[in-house]
């Protein structure tokens, strides 16, 4: 398998997450979202991905799966251990819940094309930009506190819902967002990072940070 991904990326960092805990090897290949206007919007890639995003698994038979969500879904089904849904229809449902919060109320308001239009399209100062960023954050994560449970984000087990959260809280750091209101959310993604998995797919660890 092959997987597009940009190292920074935070929907690229969610599978290199789940490939660890799975054990589950693929060649990566870098498509870079800002070098030369951005890799991704190239006719070579958008011939493999339609949409131009990151990540992008291509499948040992040519099969092309988009979207991180719905990669992590196939994993889990594909590789199902160690499982990253807990048993229990109301278990489950609470995990994709924070994983749903945090991939499409929280992070497409501070994807990349959105700054981009908001900076560029709409001629909005930086800090107007990262002040958007942060409030979007903020109010996700409002909502994440009062979810998440220890010593991961839904108790004992890992899940899906980490997976999601610790990039999620990496974009909030790089981007310098107070966090001292969440202690829950923070002491969560510490306790992810301590496992090998996790800091393995840090972005400050891919060979291409270097």
């Amino acid at each position: 398998m092959k997987l597009y991904e940009y190292y920074r990326s935070s929907a690229s960092y969610r599978l290199r997450i789940a490939l660890n805990l799975k054990q589950v090897t693929v060649e990566t290949v870098q498509i870079h979202l800002l070098r030369n206007g951005g890799e991704q919007h190239t006719q070579a890639y958008r011939a493999i991905n339609p949409q131009g995003r990151v990540p992008c698994l291509v499948l040992d038979d040519g099969t092309t799966l988009i979207q991180s969500p719905a990669i992590l879904e196939w994993l889990e089904e594909t590789y199902p251990q160690p499982p990253l849904l807990p048993a229990g229809a109301l278990a489950r449902a609470h995990v994709r819940s924070i994983a749903a919060l945090i991939a499409c109320d929280i992070h497409p308001l501070n994807n990349t094309s959105v700054l981009a239009y908001l900076k560029t399209d709409l001629a909005q100062p930086q800090p107007a930009v990262d002040s958007w960023y942060a409030h979007w954050i903020r109010l996700g994560f409002e909502t994440l506190e009062q979810m998440v449970a220890a010593p991961y984000c839904c108790g004992d087990a890992v899940t899906l819902a980490d997976v999601m959260l610790v990039p999620q809280v990496a974009n909030a750091r790089r981007m310098n967002v107070d966090l001292s209101a969440f202690p829950r959310i923070v002491a969560a993604e510490q306790a992810c990072l301590a496992l090998p998995a996790f800091a393995a797919a840090r972005p400050e660890a891919q060979p291409a940070a270097h």
